[in-house]
């Protein structure tokens, strides 16, 4: 119950909020401005990417140089389930933010690919002409909605956030993701645990492969590595959010493939 009533009050505020703010793609780049955003917690931040730097090191890094071996076919396909299975938390945040249009067509797009395209495997909404797939979630949907970045955080194992992304994706835990719901919170007979944890963990192999490059070559060439993956991590998002392809800081993240962080 006490789930459903956190559920109930997120969604509403989303919504009451979005009323109120403006849907403008300048305002939300002014507002994400990753130079506005503080680093309240540098030195824990910093502890926490150094550890992180060192599982990397010791795990993703090593798997994902041998998986970036694999056939085109084979990554291509992990790729295309994954996103078909981000589906389930970006359909209810097009829906938070209004975007009745994406939501229909993200529908449509799971509903083929799960079924034509085997669990999503094949990316057969694509060939059959349906618009790109743009994910969304609950930390876009609250900053959409008005609500600021906050200071910035660095997650164990997770990776760079900030305050309000780390808080939106309590969400995906009480309710807010279908996947989750079917593999950890119930038992539906059909999936198990194990099934939620290892895409998430096939997923950051996935992103640590398809970056591989262009995380070596800046960290080669970064004075400071930790500053210039916050930088390039806040831009990506406030890009995501406005969706727009808009640079506002001098950080060039054109060859990053994807920041997730929720």
């Amino acid at each position: 119950m006490i789930k459903k009533i956190v559920i109930i009050i997120i969604t509403t505020l989303a919504l009451t909020l979005n009323v109120n703010a403006s849907s403008d793609g300048d305002l939300l780049l002014k507002k994400n401005n990753p130079a506005e955003v503080k680093d309240c917690f540098e030195k824990l931040n910093r502890a926490t990417f150094a550890f992180n730097q060192a599982l990397d090191g010791i795990i993703f890094k090593p798997v994902a140089s041998v998986y970036k071996k694999f056939p085109s076919p084979v990554k291509s396909g992990v790729s295309n389930s994954l996103d078909n299975l981000s589906n389930l938390v970006t359909i209810p945040n097009n829906l938070l933010q209004g975007d009745f249009k994406s939501a229909g067509i993200n529908i449509g797009r799971f509903a083929v690919n799960t079924t034509v395209g085997i669990l999503g495997i094949v990316d057969v909404a694509q060939h059959i002409g349906m618009p790109d797939y743009e994910k969304e979630d609950y930390g876009q949907s609250l900053a959409k909605a008005g609500v600021g970045p906050g200071c910035y955080v660095v997650l164990p194992i997770l990776g760079p956030s900030t305050a309000r992304d780390t808080v939106a994706s309590v969400t995906n835990f009480i309710g807010g993701d279908a996947w989750y719901n079917v593999t950890v919170k119930n038992d539906t007979h059909y999936f198990t645990d194990i099934d939620y944890y290892s895409s998430k963990v096939t997923g950051g192999v996935d992103f640590r492969a398809k970056n591989y490059d262009s995380i070596e070559n800046l960290q080669e060439n970064s004075l400071d590595f930790y500053a210039s993956v916050k930088s390039l991590y806040l831009q990506d998002r406030q890009q995501k959010i406005a969706n727009t392809k808009k640079i506002t800081d001098t950080q060039n993240d054109s060859d990053w493939e994807e920041v997730e962080s929720n």
